[in-house]
């Protein structure tokens, strides 16, 4: 009669074993190597608001927007001095990574081109912007001769898409240097500086192309406005 070696012995050394490599050595090296040569990203790349004189206290995160726009235009005015990120379809709270009361979280809109709620919902975008502009005596709108109520305004500057549009995650931290630049004008009025200085604040953060060929050149939100808010002091 042919005899088995025993095989539960082995079988459960080898299951301790590679419990304590993949459990607890793997993951503690790979952690330690990210603290020591990417601590920044490994915690979430997080910017502090270092100098508001709170001992560099996060505001947020470089990775996911924060809402400093509105598609309100009753609330437009008193926002008219930061710069706007993209809109947020998170519901029911704009840049929700997260939500487990509600069970939601990132997520785009999933409207569709036709659907007539994408367009209304660019239409309060469009609205709140030109509440924001009118606030500082900035118009960007046009009424052709002849024009009667139920006329469109021609509009003198076009509105960079990302301004209106939702990103598919609805974390997007980002927008293009086009939405930066059509803001400019009115944060200058707004907290009294000149058009120039404000170009050079955003040409001093906006990131270009990966490796100089992936991608588009994108101006980072938050950390925009945290500068904004440091040299308007």
């Amino acid at each position: 009669m042919l005899s088995h070696p025993p095989i539960i012995r082995p079988a459960l050394i080898l299951f301790v074993i590679l419990s304590i490599i993949t459990g607890i050595i793997y993951p503690l090296a790979i952690t330690g190597i990210a603290q020591v040569a990417f601590a920044d990203k490994a915690n979430g790349s997080i910017i502090t608001d270092a100098g508001s004189g709170n001992g560099g206290k996060p505001s947020g995160s470089s990775l996911i927007g924060q809402e400093f726009g509105t598609s309100d235009p009753a609330a437009a005015p008193a926002l008219a001095k930061w710069f706007w990120g993209r809109p947020s379809a998170t519901s029911p709270v704009p840049y929700t990574a997260l939500n487990l009361d509600k069970g939601t979280g990132s997520s785009g809109s999933n409207l569709a081109q036709t659907n007539p709620a994408l367009l209304d919902n660019i239409k309060a975008r469009l609205a709140a912007l030109d509440a924001a502009d009118a606030s500082v005596g900035i118009v960007r709108t046009i009424t052709a001769p002849g024009a009667t109520d139920s006329t469109p305004a021609q509009r003198i500057t076009a509105v960079p898409v990302d301004l209106v549009t939702s990103s598919a995650s609805g974390l997007d931290p980002h927008i293009s240097p086009a939405a930066a630049e059509y803001q400019v004008p009115r944060i200058a009025k707004a907290r009294g500086l000149t058009e120039d200085a404000l170009r050079a604040l955003v040409h001093q953060h906006t990131q270009g192309r990966a490796f100089g060929l992936l991608g588009e050149p994108v101006v980072n939100v938050l950390a925009l406005n945290q500068a904004l808010g440091n040299i308007s002091r």
